[in-house]
């Protein structure tokens, strides 16, 4: 899989004439130059339903008059460039007007015509049939290089089809969980005809499967693609928070996977957006540095011509990934800290039948808190537990929400008996008899009935002073038996109707203390969804609490440490083939724009980026790359210091061992 793709979306109306018709080959072979691009996407079918190629199991856009696919696809491989193809699986906007009957349906039976928009097809329905027929043609006729098929995924339908499914199983379609089943056997089925018809032509051919987002926990869902694609443009709703959280779990699969963003000011669609080619440069960087290959989408006008702002702009971004590939490949992360996925575990606590009441924000801010505590870490799931993967990292954070059974239980059991540490927050670690199943200094009491409380921590809070801190999200009654790190402090009482103080909350009584943070022989443990708290409020006080916690965890088996500012990423690489460690250190600062839009404009650069890095790999050289221009280095007692003297968006420091 190529470093450096491209998707190029060509969703265009029918009412439009004179498709491609300023098509050229060398134009288009000249605006992948200019991109530095090895990889694009080219489009068999659009969401509208039209074919961009003579054809007979579809029907070609009446506005073309020539195969541009194949054009398309000979001017790509001319010059060295991969072509996978493009097809519209869930959305058909032709077919729906002709086959109402195939789409999907909601519970209450409407179909909703009348808002301009794409509308769903079931793979339920005969649609399916259609479809393999056209994924046919083109794996036979064209000389792609994989198949991309959109808007797919697991749902749940109440078409005709589906509800007589299930009554011919002598199920009621009207019950959720059925509906819900079929759902899963539907998309299963749908992959696995996919599968089977580009293997009767060409055995092997990549195919993804794209629904938007990776879902951690579920494997059987990605292991019908042959690679990743994680669609993630953060100004396109997906945020800056959302690739690193998404990469960090796609990254432990095994799996060849690659970064989506797009040139786009806003998403997908935009005629005339453009970001800033700072914005980009980040965006690859980011990938990269997660090791993660990379995608940028564009849309090509009707007429064909290649929009040369748009290449000079991915071309800013991606002459810096080539110049950097020889450090990217065959790459593995180097973690401290494994995070089991509140999302994953929400998955098996609801196949287990296990109360769980998190609503998978702590994700996203155990993420966001790792990064800006400049930590080394993985995200996880069940799966990885119970094979013993996680047993190679150091601390295992349980986030919020994740209820123990007894399998749960042994296989946290396991990786503490093997060395590890275990974070706890909230709810998780709480086993089936409402106690924790780990030493982590305290007793489980139950949900606390005060909203918000205080916490006091017992240590120096250094520029933010020693006193009491308002936290919002759910708290739960400890006993302490081990060491106090945080006390907390209640309200006078809740705010009601008739009981109430000042503009928010009640303050803090001073009067009475109880712990709220301890840590135990196994770990530690913090009594509110901290998580979650960071994720909606952005606490700082959330934050500084929990890396204290996490510091104390880790202790001296911290791999690194590094004066970059919060804002900067730091991951550590290793590729293990060429016996070097590759640590990348990025910083830009997004800012909010307008309704909601994170725009990466102005890229400050840093100077005199310390880094100390514990490893028992005795370093031979330390060097920048792209540059190879050597670094001083200090080794002493298993610790290499380095001190990069620039950082102007991305660096990589090299370390050959």
């Amino acid at each position: 899989m190529n470093f450096r793709q491209v998707h190029l979306d060509f969703h265009t109306s029918e009412k439009i004439d004179g498709i491609g018709s300023c098509f050229s080959k060398e134009q288009f072979q000249d605006a992948l130059k200019r991109g530095h691009v090895n990889s694009i996407t080219v489009f068999s079918k659009c969401h509208h339903g039209w074919a961009y190629h003579p054809s007979e199991a579809n029907e070609m856009h009446p506005g073309l008059k020539f195969d541009l696919l194949d054009a398309e696809i000979k001017a790509a491989h001319e010059i060295g460039v991969k072509t996978p193809v493009y097809l519209s699986a869930g959305f058909d906007e032709k077919i729906a007007h002709k086959h109402p009957e195939w789409l999907r349906r909601p519970k209450d039976d409407r179909i909703g015509w009348e808002y301009p928009g794409f509308h769903e097809l079931c793979m339920n329905s005969p649609y399916l049939d259609y479809l393999i027929a056209q994924i046919e043609e083109v794996v036979r006729n064209y000389d792609c290089d994989g198949i991309f098929l959109d808007i797919v995924g697991v749902r749940t339908c109440w078409c005709q089809n589906c509800v007589k499914t299930l009554l011919d199983e002598g199920k009621d379609p009207y019950n959720d969980e059925n509906a819900r089943e079929l759902g899963e056997r539907v998309y299963l089925n749908y992959t696995r005809r996919v599968r089977e018809a580009v293997d009767r032509i060409k055995p092997g051919l990549p195919v993804f499967h794209n629904s938007g987002h990776i879902r951690r926990g579920r494997r059987d869902l990605a292991d019908v693609d042959s690679h990743l694609e994680l669609e993630s443009l953060p100004t396109g709703g997906w945020g800056y928070d959302h690739f690193p959280l998404s990469a960090a779990y796609s990254r432990t699969l095994g799996k060849n996977f690659l970064g989506m963003t797009g040139k786009f000011h806003t998403t997908w669609g935009e005629f005339g957006g453009y970001k800033h080619p700072n914005a980009l440069r980040y965006e690859e960087a980011l990938c990269v540095a997660n090791g993660a290959k990379c995608s940028i989408g564009d849309q090509m006008h009707p007429d064909g011509h290649m929009d040369e702002v748009t290449y000079d702009l991915i071309g800013a971004a991606y002459s810096e990934v080539e110049e950097r590939e020889e450090w990217l490949d065959g790459v593995t992360s180097v973690a401290d800290i494994a995070v089991l996925s509140e999302e994953a575990a929400a998955n098996y606590c609801e196949q287990n039948h296990l109360p769980h009441s998190g609503d998978n924000g702590s994700d996203a801010g155990v993420v966001r808190m790792l990064l800006e505590g400049k930590f080394l870490f993985d995200v996880v799931d069940t799966d990885s537990l119970f094979s013993g993967e996680c047993e190679k990292y150091k601390l295992l954070i349980l986030p919020d929400s994740v209820r123990f059974d007894e399998r749960l239980e042994k296989a946290v059991k396991k990786f503490v008996s093997c060395g590890g540490r275990v974070l706890a927050t909230g709810e998780s670690a709480v086993g089936y008899d409402d106690k924790f199943m780990l030493d982590l200094g305290c007793r489980y009491k139950g949900e606390r009935a005060f909203s918000p409380i205080y916490f006091r921590p017992c240590f120096d809070m250094g520029v933010l002073g020693n006193t009491a801190y308002v936290i919002y999200s759910k708290s739960y009654d400890i006993e302490a038996d081990g060491e106090v790190v945080v006390e907390r402090e209640n309200p006078y009482f809740n705010r009601t109707t008739f009981s109430f103080c000042s503009h928010q909350h009640t303050p803090n009584n001073k009067s009475e203390r109880f712990p709220a943070a301890t840590v135990g022989h196994d770990g530690a443990y913090i009594s509110t969804k901290i998580f979650s708290e960071y994720a909606t409020k952005g606490s700082l006080i959330a934050k500084l609490i929990t890396n204290h916690i996490i510091n104390l965890l880790l202790g001296e088996d911290k791999t690194i440490e590094t004066n970059l500012p919060a804002q900067g990423v730091v991951t550590l690489m290793d590729q293990t083939a060429e016996h070097r460690l590759v640590n990348h250190l990025l910083y830009a600062s997004p800012v909010k724009r307008g309704n909601g839009i994170e725009v990466i404009e102005d890229i400050i650069p840093l100077s005199d980026i310390t880094v100390k890095l514990r490893t028992d790999k005795t370093p031979k050289r330390v060097y920048l790359a792209p540059e190879k221009r050597d670094i001083p280095f200090t080794y002493e007692n298993g610790v290499l210091a380095y001190t990069v003297d620039k950082l102007n968006c991305h660096a990589m420091a090299v370390i050959d061992y």
